[in-house]
């Protein structure tokens, strides 16, 4: 309990006082005039007041992200508050803040653009063509997922109330989302479902206090107590968490709140304060399932066997964190814990599923500078890219899915390593704050040997020996500050 006590604390700090100093670094000015007025279109550039901004930016980057990722990542051990802390502090924020306002700079530019314009032609069409994939890759996921959840909580009354059904109606939904005018769908649900999701996530803090169970401290954080994973901690756990530590998919997303930011002042609370706010989501999921699980009278020696086991569902036989966050909230929280289970486990992957569409159709206009502000050329971009959803739904996802956690932390280290070259080329120009780059750059090599390593021991990566991995990831990394500080010292000359 001390251990989850002073995470928390140390959260809230990380906002107060590492926020304010990457506030300082980047150099916000309340003077500025924000893009929702000079490029003021009702579409997508917009004024929105600041508190909506705030809830529908975390609703944008949670999903079901800090709720799955910091129950499967509780399983390493304690080791999982480190990485909650740390790396959503000067990690996970400072990724999220600086791509922002990055973007709030760049007129509201998606993140292909920012990437091309510090990294290079190359980089930039690489990032369009990934950064597109993802996003139709998130919705067709985020369709059918939903729908299976849907389908198996109504009694089975043929195509009526069906996974098709539930299907059709969510896509419908999308389609809204997508075309629609930014406050007139997303502005108006967005509050109330991240509400709700900050409302369960404080019931459970408050459950965790009052319920029975033991829960780790950090003394154990050093060894691996996954039961069923023989993936070392590092990377593992860092790829498992990335929601609540350090998420590539969020600066996907802050291009949109950008384009609705009224004033530069409120960055730091929107951007940096969603992802310590979304910490605090993940350091609390993770807390009571270890807690709750310990309670339970399942199979299992250890707190963690007791967790693996606690998640599996009867009908499949494997482990679902959803089994675990319905078992929860109905145990901890009663009927309204029901309620926000659904909200969770069903209505969390949709938000995140139709923000990945808009963003689709964002990304797409920008690298063909197409205007949005008329309706039929909304609907000229977004109909290729359902189309081509829709059609992903029929394939099996196992394989590709199993490449997106690694592929998110990769878009991390990519937008990581603009940040810092932003920074660079930024301190060069105004031959000031000769050190800013470092807020991006420890984080960067941080993620660059994270990914490195990962794929080189993953079982659908090279399968390597963990020495060697750690060994060849460390020559990568190092190669890569290399070319960097060599590229830094050509600037400065």
């Amino acid at each position: 309990m001390v251990t989850f006590i002073t995470s928390l604390l140390l959260l809230l700090l990380g906002y107060l006082l590492y926020g304010a100093f990457v506030d300082r670094v980047f150099g916000s000015d309340p003077q500025r005039t924000t893009p929702c007025y000079t490029s003021q279109d009702g579409v997508d550039y917009m004024p929105m007041p600041t508190w909506k901004v705030f809830l529908i930016q975390f609703l944008n980057i949670a999903g079901t992200g800090p709720i799955f990722g910091a129950i499967q990542g509780i399983l390493f051990g304690p080791s999982a508050y480190l990485w909650i802390v740390l790396g959503c502090i000067f990690g996970g924020a400072v990724h999220d803040y600086m791509s922002g306002m990055i973007s709030l700079r760049k007129n509201g530019a998606s993140l292909p653009e920012m990437v091309g314009d510090e990294l290079g032609s190359v980089a930039r069409l690489s990032l369009r063509i990934l950064s597109l994939v993802l996003m139709i890759l998130v919705g067709a996921v985020f369709a059918t997922t939903p729908a299976d959840i849907l389908d198996g909580l109504v009694a089975d009354q043929g195509f009526l109330w069906s996974k098709y059904f539930w299907v059709i109606i969510i896509i419908a939904y999308y389609i809204l989302a997508t075309l629609l005018p930014v406050d007139k769908l997303i502005g108006r649900i967005y509050p109330i479902f991240g509400l709700a999701l900050l409302i369960m996530a404080l019931g459970l803090c408050y459950g965790i206090f009052a319920n029975e169970g033991s829960m780790p401290e950090i003394t154990e954080a050093f060894s691996n107590h996954h039961p069923a994973s023989s993936m070392p901690i590092f990377p593992g756990l860092c790829i498992t968490i990335a929601c609540g530590a350090v998420s590539g998919f969020h600066a996907t997303q802050s291009p949109m709140m950008a384009r609705c930011l009224k004033n530069e002042k409120y960055g730091r609370p929107i951007f940096y304060g969603a992802m310590i706010t979304e910490g605090v989501v993940a350091l609390i999921w993770a807390a009571a399932a270890i807690k709750f699980a310990d309670s339970l009278n399942v199979a299992g020696d250890t707190p963690y066997e007791k967790l693996l086991a606690a998640m599996v569902n009867p009908e499949t036989g494997k482990p679902s964190p959803a089994v675990l966050v319905n078992a929860i909230c109905h145990s901890w929280l009663g009927s309204v814990g029901a309620v926000l289970a659904v909200l969770g486990v069903v209505a969390a992957p949709i938000t995140s599923g139709d923000t990945a569409f808009r963003s689709a159709r964002l990304i797409a206009a920008d690298f063909m500078h197409y205007k949005q502000n008329k309706i039929y050329k909304r609907v000229v971009l977004s109909l290729p890219i359902f189309a081509l959803s829709i059609a992903l739904m029929f394939i099996n996802f196992d394989i590709l899915w199993r490449y997106f956690a690694w592929f998110n932390q990769s878009l991390a280290v990519i937008t990581l390593w603009t940040i810092t070259v932003w920074l660079t080329r930024r301190s060069v120009s105004q031959r000031t704050q000769k050190y800013a780059c470092l807020v991006a750059l420890v984080p960067a090599l941080w993620m660059t040997i994270v990914c490195t390593t990962y794929i080189l021991i993953a079982p659908e990566g090279f399968q390597l020996l963990p020495w060697v991995a750690y060994l060849i990831g460390g020559i990568i990394t190092m190669g890569v500050l290399l070319c960097y500080i060599l590229w830094a010292k050509r600037l400065k000359s």
